[in-house]
């Protein structure tokens, strides 16, 4: 998929979610491509074989099995995409936080709305 159709989704759920405003298109477009970066990892795994262990021969000749490289980056991307999705709200922890530093937009209810009025005119 391509990083302007994850664009879309990640501002999408940000939106649902009440996370959302246009300063964080840097960071949400980067978040795009690595979901992208992630796609493409993920096929070219497929295609060496999708082995989590491969064989590697060492300079002095040893043979070994060793975490395969392609995988290995598949695990970076998720971390960054775990990273990029709690700052921008999208992880139930991220969203605690900026709810709990105050970004997010609350609603007042009947009963504050009239207290604030009382008070508002006293």
């Amino acid at each position: 998929m391509k990083a302007t159709t994850y664009e879309k989704r990640i501002i999408k759920n940000m939106k649902s979610v009440g996370t959302y405003k246009p300063e964080f298109e840097k960071v949400i477009c980067n978040l795009a491509q690595i979901f992208e970066d992630m796609d493409e990892a993920r096929k070219q795994f497929v295609s060496s074989g999708g082995k989590f262990l491969v064989e590697h021969t060492n300079k002095n000749g040893s043979t070994n099995f060793v975490k395969n490289p392609s995988y290995m980056i598949i695990e970076s991307l998720q971390k960054n995409v775990l990273i990029y999705s709690r700052e921008l709200g999208l992880t139930p922890e991220g969203l605690k936080k900026i709810n709990s530093d105050g970004l997010s937009t609350q609603k007042m209810s009947k009963l504050d709305e009239a207290l604030f009025q009382l008070t508002a005119d006293g």
